[in-house]
């Protein structure tokens, strides 16, 4: 990215000229070439969205053979090697390479549409966020697949995890692995972060943007300031099994909490990352079929904020049962129950809005609006767990389990699903099918709800999580019984998704650029999107910008079809962090490979640390040395600006 030469852009209405100068400026190459240089946010975007489903789908898969291995006592499907690497693959691969990246991508595809721009602010630092996610989850499944895999839980709890306990490689697969996924979370956030407060449309002022962006950009500033405490702590551990320090061995001064401490300050806040922006789907799609704006906008935004906030000083309620000092517990206990204030707040907002609106229930409404039931029922459990006595009488059995999956399925999955059905349209200009979409539903919240529910159960009663058999007169086998069916009627249920999406890209109803008569700026131009998204930059002066005229809003005029062209180079407008006044023009770069091959040489640096092979390590720095000058290397200079042609 680039300031331009700002002088008097020209302002103008869109012709058939203009928009065929945008789309030879704007438009990837074909073929390889396209596929691998590309910086469109639009194709990334859908990239993330698929690889994080392909990895949704393997994670569904492992799920399914540990349910298996659990349906009976004393099974032996798996043997407890087995076990588990699936174990933690399947929280790592859920966790981490689903949850979050899943909502990158919508995000990325769906950022500048939503805020009247012609890209992210950073798109090459955008492919290279891709390129590093798509090589780290290579890396850990290189580890699983060579029998290698982690096997001491998504967690990584030390001493388990040190070499002494675990000799072979499958802990540096892990450490190495999650710190470049590290990497790809960071560059990632800084481009959200700085394309939230500096390329949104004219008019758009921060208390005029979806709530999407609010949960997206709350989500990016944690990672932001979380990412690195995790990427140190696996660090650490790398450094203590290959080198022989003693940061997690309290015989040499070390101790074994710092892991618990440095992961959780991590891993709570990572929780409300995989969540709000999954709530602001929910707070921008569930209006548009309640025919009304969302009820108190900005409670929901503040709230959004809020949550994350409070999220920052909970992370020792993970840490209960590890013998704190009880003043410390006592502070973390009431922070953990004061977060539920904010989450109360949008849910109340959510049911006031179905209330006094005029619901049309469609497939994308289903998906929303269970996803209220199931915060309600993940929340509680939650919330129970933040009182440190009920803690102490249920960690590590099967009801935190069930309040895990809970959060990360009913308030990740279904949104995103609901996600699927509302924007699909949009991605590819047909409609999902309605009918196959309410069996798509059905399947999934009965599944979902037969599945884990009873977890709770099986938890009270007293069945430890992360065992791979228990006996046969426990009380549990029927429990289990259950659950194991519930799983494998959830997965019938993404089944059906992927046929509907299948079958929809083939013969699906056409759509038009607002097939659900939506507020929102993505549905002002074609769909799919032309490459350089609006013709002309539009203006906004309200909240909802295709409903003016319905709303009656006062000194609402929005201007969609007049604006600033700029056509003369790929280019888009930089505004103010507050008011979205005009501030700058953003010369945006050309494709590149320089991403591609920054991500290949950072990999082939990770895989000798693996190895630790000096060679392999020198090819690895010399291609990041390479991208990283093909990168920065400065353009020819701009020349005087030619006037823009309307």
């Amino acid at each position: 990215m680039r300031v331009a030469d700002a002088r008097t852009p020209l302002v103008g209405h869109v012709s058939g000229a203009h928009a065929v100068r945008l789309a030879t400026l704007w438009e990837s190459p074909p073929g390889l070439k396209g596929f691998i240089t590309t910086v469109d946010h639009k194709k990334i975007g859908l990239r993330y969205i698929i690889t994080a489903f392909i990895f949704l789908l393997i994670g569904g898969l492992e799920a399914l053979l540990m349910r298996l291995q659990l349906a009976g006592p004393e099974l032996r499907v798996l043997n407890p090697e087995q076990y588990d690497q699936l174990f933690t693959m399947h929280g790592v691969t859920l966790i981490f390479l689903y949850a979050s990246p899943i909502l990158s991508g919508f995000s990325n595809y769906l950022w500048p549409l939503v805020l009247g721009s012609r890209d992210m602010a950073f798109p090459r630092l955008n492919a290279l966020s891709y390129w590093i996610y798509l090589a780290s989850g290579l890396f850990l499944y290189a580890g699983f697949l060579t029998g290698h895999g982690p096997n001491d839980g998504w967690f990584n709890y030390t001493p388990y995890a040190l070499r002494d306990y675990n000799p072979g490689p499958n802990e540096d697969y892990y450490s190495l692995g999650m710190i470049l996924l590290g990497i790809s979370t960071t560059v990632g956030a800084a481009n959200f972060i700085v394309t939230a407060f500096r390329t949104r449309a004219p008019g758009m002022s921060l208390n005029r943007v979806p709530i999407l962006v609010w949960g997206t950009l709350t989500a990016n500033v944690a990672n932001l300031i979380v990412v690195p405490s995790v990427s140190l702590a696996f660090f650490l551990l790398w450094c203590d099994r290959q080198f022989g320090t003693h940061f997690y061995d309290p015989a040499f001064g070390g101790h074994h909490l710092l892991w618990q401490h440095l992961f959780w300050i991590f891993g709570h806040p990572w929780v409300y990352a995989i969540v709000l922006p999954a709530m602001g789907m929910v707070s921008d799609g569930l209006p548009v079929f309640c025919r009304r704006p969302l009820v108190a906008y900005a409670l929901v935004a503040a709230a959004t904020v809020a949550t994350m906030v409070l999220g920052f000083g909970v992370w020792v309620h993970h840490m209960f049962a590890t013998g704190l000092p009880g003043l410390g517990m006592s502070f973390f206990s009431g922070a953990s129950i004061l977060i539920t204030v904010p989450s109360a707040l949008t849910v109340f907002a959510w049911l006031a809005t179905i209330w006094y609106g005029r619901p049309v229930i469609t497939t994308a409404f289903l998906f929303f609006a269970s996803m209220i039931l199931l915060f309600v029922i993940g929340g509680v459990s939650g919330f129970m767990t933040a009182s440190v006595p009920v803690d102490w009488q249920l960690t590590d059995t099967y009801f935190v389990v069930a309040h895990l999956h809970y959060v990360l399925i009913g308030i990740n999955v279904f949104p995103v699903i609901g996600a699927v059905y509302f924007w699909f349209p949009k991605f590819t200009g047909r409609l999902l099918d309605e009918r196959l979409g309410r069996w798509n539903f059905w399947t999934l919240f009965i599944g979902f709800n037969l599945g884990f529910l009873p977890m709770h159960l099986t938890g009270l009663f007293g069945m430890p999580r992360r065992v791979y058999t228990y006996a046969p007169d426990m009380g549990w086998t029927t429990l289990n019984l259950i659950t194991t069916v519930g799983a494998f009627l959830f997965a019938l249920g993404v089944l059906l998704l992927i046929a509907n999406v299948v079958l929809s890209l083939r013969r699906g109803a056409r759509a038009g650029a607002n097939p659900w008569d939506a507020p929102t700026l993505e549905w002002s131009v074609s769909s799919p999107p032309p490459p350089y998204n609006f013709a002309v930059i539009p203006t906004v002066t309200s909240r909802h910008p295709l409903w003016e005229e319905r709303l009656g809003e006062p000194g609402a005029h929005s201007s969609l079809k007049e604006g600033l062209l700029l056509e003369q180079r790929r280019e888009t407008l930089g505004t103010t962090p507050v008011d979205a006044r005009p501030d700058m023009i953003l010369e945006m770069p050309e494709d590149t490979s320089a991403p591609l091959v920054l991500a290949v040489g950072l990999t082939l640096v990770f895989v000798a640390m693996l190895r630790l092979s000096g060679w392999l390590f020198a090819i690895g720095a010399l291609l990041c040395a390479v991208a990283l000058l093909v990168w920065l290397w400065p353009r020819a200079e701009m020349g005087e600006r030619e006037p823009a042609h309307g």
